[in-house]
């Protein structure tokens, strides 16, 4: 049985679809602009679009809101924090942040497919100072230290 996300539409999102998977397949579901009007974000720029969402995420699970391929490949539009984190215990409003890091201004329309939403479970850890980490075959290397060809 799939964990059940309990969720409020907001008045300014009462018309629009409850996210849903677009195929069998999919890992996200689809999130869609709740806005009243067109909002233009030019190249470098960014704006947080509303859903029109509140939810409860069902505890051990968090959602992670990560950018839609096509928007882009095709336009630049990607999300800065990504992917964005919706803890369990959030009851606030999905707000989606978009960036355009494209070379030409882009428009979000009202009821457009803007992120996916991805419902994960979470591992909690536990810190433990020690006085040495053991060894691997890495070490300390990073930043490209493993090269970019096989």
């Amino acid at each position: 049985m799939s964990p059940e996300i309990a969720v409020i539409r907001l008045p300014h999102g009462a018309d629009l679809p409850l996210p849903s998977y677009a195929t069998e397949g999919a890992a996200g579901m689809d999130l869609l602009a709740a806005i009243s009007a067109p909002v233009m974000i030019p190249p470098g720029g960014r704006a947080l679009i509303p859903t029109g969402l509140k939810m409860a995420i069902p505890a051990g699970y968090e959602i992670q809101v990560r950018p839609r391929s096509g928007l882009a490949l095709k336009n630049g539009i990607t999300l800065p924090n990504s992917p964005g984190t919706i803890d369990e215990d959030y009851r606030g409003e999905l707000g989606v942040i978009l960036m355009n890091a494209g070379s030409e201004s882009f428009t979000v329309e009202r009821g457009m497919r803007i992120a996916q939403a991805v419902l994960a479970p979470v591992t909690r850890g536990v810190w433990r100072e020690v006085a040495e980490l053991p060894a691997s075959a890495r070490g300390a290397g990073g930043f490209g230290s493993t090269g970019t060809k096989l």
